[in-house]
């Protein structure tokens, strides 16, 4: 009997792992939980219908993008339902229902799907489906409409991170208030306390890692400090938590090796304080994380870990 017949002949290494892309998701799933737990109770049926409309429009989107190019429906690798709650907690409470629907079918049917598939993405699906709605909504307000509802700032009121602009009126949230529970913002923004216990899970499960969210929270954190903007409520307010342990730590759209796991968070974390002191935008957090998305096949190359058992010329002289 040939060795064909008996065995499965590959390329090495020859590494085998528990970990499978269901499994993955599912984890996201769980750690999600707090967030979108604290979201309802302080917007209830507002984050209800946000949260069921974006999971339900994903599913479908999945099923006819898939059918439509003719590949096998994988619904139940749970990743679009993982778009769809990404999505959901991105938006505004007061958001309407129609707008999520847009922003899925773009983030699912474009981002995920036709720009590449599952494992294959270049942007992460769901940021990609919020910023596509905030230029939407710029360009539906430039020709002359009223805006969709919530505002294209992601809040039906103030968000907090209005108190970071210069000349901004009124008492601002206690660092307290952002940290435990705060009513302002996009349903992702929150709890800082629920962000950290689903990263805490993460973290236990090895879905993350902590070079990313490390490097953009210490980078913001530091350039706050140096341009003058209170540094503890930069990294408070706002989606920059949300963003450093949830969406930069995306396996697919970050880099590889740990170098430049490193680089790309401290290129977000300046950007999003960039992008907060110097424009009309009160975020950017999705803005930094999509931008350093574009640049990760260029960090790939340029961190490029050196290859097992490789030896460099200075051993080689010796």
């Amino acid at each position: 009997m040939a060795l064909a017949d008996n065995l499965a002949v590959t390329v090495s290494p020859h590494i085998r792992g528990k970990d499978k892309v269901p499994n993955a998701m599912r984890d996201v799933l769980i750690a999600l939980a707090p967030v979108t737990i604290v979201a309802i109770v302080l917007f209830r049926w507002d984050a209800v219908i946000n949260i069921l409309v974006c999971v339900a429009t994903a599913a479908l989107t999945e099923v006819v993008a898939r059918s439509i190019a003719r590949k096998k429906i994988t619904l139940n690798d749970y990743s679009a339902l993982v778009t769809g709650l990404f999505l959901a907690l991105l938006l505004p409470p007061a958001t309407n229902w129609w707008v999520g629907i847009i922003g899925t079918v773009i983030a699912v049917g474009i981002a995920k799907e036709l720009l590449g598939g599952l494992g294959r993405n270049y942007f992460n699906p769901a940021l990609f489906g919020r910023v596509s709605l905030i230029l939407l909504s710029t360009w539906y307000v430039w020709i002359g409409g009223g805006g969709f509802k919530g505002s294209i700032n992601g809040v039906s009121g103030a968000t907090p991170l209005f108190y970071l602009k210069e000349g901004a009126m009124g008492a601002k949230p206690s660092y307290g208030a952002l940290f435990l529970a705060n009513p302002g913002g996009s349903l992702s923004e929150v709890s800082v306390l629920a962000v950290l216990i689903g990263a805490a899970y993460l973290f236990y499960r090895g879905v993350i890692s902590w070079e990313i969210p490390t490097s953009i929270i210490v980078s913001a954190f530091i350039l706050s400090a140096i341009l003058g903007v209170d540094p503890l409520y930069t990294i408070l307010a706002g989606g920059l938590m949300f963003g450093a342990f949830f969406m930069a730590t995306d396996w697919v759209t970050s880099p590889v090796s740990r170098s430049g796991q490193l680089f790309f968070g401290a290129c977000i974390g300046i950007l999003v304080v960039l992008i907060r002191k110097f424009t009309a935008a009160p975020e950017g957090v999705a803005y930094s994380i999509l931008l350093m998305n574009a640049f990760v096949p260029l960090l790939d190359k340029a961190f490029k870990p050196k290859p097992f058992g490789a030896v460099t010329a200075a051993q080689k002289a010796a």
